[in-house]
C-alpha cells in the first residue's frame, strides 16, 4: 500500500524542476487558468475564494467539464490550462500523460449514490433493496452522464452491472443502460436541471454533489457505492469500453475505488502560480479541509 504522504512529498519536491522546464515558459500574470470536472463546481469556487484571499490580485478563471471533455479541452493548443482537476486521476494517466502532463496527485474521494427529489415518482419508497425494479418502471425515468465524456457516466455503469452480479439479476445492467438513453448528458450536474424540474425522477451522482445542492440521495452499500479500497478487487470485477484520447481509439476501463486527480499540463503559462494553488489544494488545513466540508474526503489508502 503506497503512503500517500510520501507520495504527495514526492510529487510536490518536483514542482519547482517541473517549474523551470516547461518549455522556458514564464508568465507573471496575476491570472490562473483551471480546467476541472462538474461535480467540483463548488469546491473550486470555494477553493478559489480561500486562495485569492491568500494571494491578493490573483484572477481565477475556471471551466466545468465532463473530465474527460475537459482533458480533451487541455490537448486543445489553444485552450489555457495551468491546472487540470478530473473526476478520475485515470483520466490524466490514460488521456494527458505523456504528451500533455508528466505527473498527477490524488486529491479526494467519492462515491456514487442515487439521486432524486420528493417530487420523484416512487420517493417515499426506494430504498436499497428495490432500486433496481423501481428504476426499471416503464413510469419512472433516470439520468445518467456520458461514460465517453464523463467519470461519473463511467461509474454509473460500473455500479450497474456490479449490481447485476451481487444480486444475481441476469439481464439487468443491459435492460437499465438500454433504457432512459435520451436522458444522458455530457457531464453528471448537466442532469441536476432535469432533475429538479421534475423531467427525470432519479439520477446516478455523487453524493457530495447531492449534499452541495440538497437533494435526496439513496445510499447505496460499499459493494456498489465505488467508495472502499478494500473492495477493489469486486470493482474491477466489470469493465467497459469507452473512447480514447485520439479518433478511433478506445480504452477498457475497469472499476476500483473513486480518486480524484489533479495535475499541471505542459502548456501552463503561469507555471509558479499553478504549482502555489496545488500546494493551497494539498494543505491539510486549507484546500482540503475545504474538500471534506463540502463532502469529499482525502484520499488515505490509494494504491496504483
Amino acid at each position: 500500500m503506497r503512503n500517500l504522504a510520501i507520495y504527495v512529498g514526492i510529487i510536490l519536491s518536483i514542482l519547482l524542476f517541473t517549474t523551470c522546464n516547461l518549455g522556458g515558459k514564464r508568465d507573471d500574470s496575476n491570472k490562473l487558468h483551471i480546467i476541472h470536472a462538474g461535480s467540483l463546481v463548488l469546491p473550486v469556487h470555494e477553493i478559489s475564494k480561500a486562495f485569492r484571499e491568500e494571494n491578493p490580485g490573483v484572477r481565477v478563471l475556471t471551466e466545468a467539464w465532463g473530465s474527460k471533455a475537459g482533458a480533451r479541452r487541455v490537448i486543445d493548443i489553444h485552450t489555457p490550462a495551468d491546472v487540470f482537476m478530473s473526476a478520475d486521476y485515470m483520466v490524466i494517466e490514460n488521456m494527458l500523460i505523456p504528451d500533455h502532463a508528466s505527473w498527477y496527485l490524488p486529491f479526494a474521494t467519492n462515491e456514487l449514490s442515487i439521486v432524486y427529489t420528493p417530487r420523484a415518482r416512487y420517493a417515499g419508497e426506494i430504498n436499497q433493496d428495490n432500486w433496481m425494479e423501481i428504476l426499471l418502471r416503464n413510469d419512472v425515468k433516470y439520468g445518467r452522464s456520458n461514460p465517453d465524456m464523463d467519470p461519473c457516466g463511467v461509474r454509473s455503469v460500473f455500479t450497474i452491472k456490479l449490481a447485476e452480479k451481487k444480486y444475481d439479476k441476469q439481464d439487468f445492467a443491459r435492460q437499465l443502460l438500454e433504457k432512459d438513453t435520451d436522458n444522458i448528458r455530457p457531464k453528471e450536474t448537466d442532469l441536476i436541471a432535469l432533475l429538479e424540474q421534475n423531467h427525470i425522477d432519479y439520477i446516478f451522482l455523487y453524493k457530495s454533489v447531492a449534499v452541495q445542492h440538497g437533494l435526496e440521495y439513496l445510499k447505496l452499500s460499499d459493494s456498489l457505492a465505488l467508495g472502499n479500497f478494500a473492495l477493489n478487487d469486486w470493482y474491477r470485477s466489470v469493465s467497459i469500453e469507452t473512447l480514447g484520447s485520439r479518433p478511433g481509439e478506445t480504452i477498457t476501463e475497469y472499476g476500483e475505488a473513486m480518486v480524484y486527480g489533479l495535475t499541471i499540463p505542459h502548456k501552463t503559462e503561469n507555471p509558479e502560480l499553478a504549482k502555489r494553488f496545488v500546494e493551497f489544494v494539498m494543505h491539510p488545513e486549507k484546500g482540503q479541509a475545504i474538500l471534506k466540508k463540502l463532502g469529499q474526503d482525502p484520499v488515505d489508502n490509494f494504491e496504483n
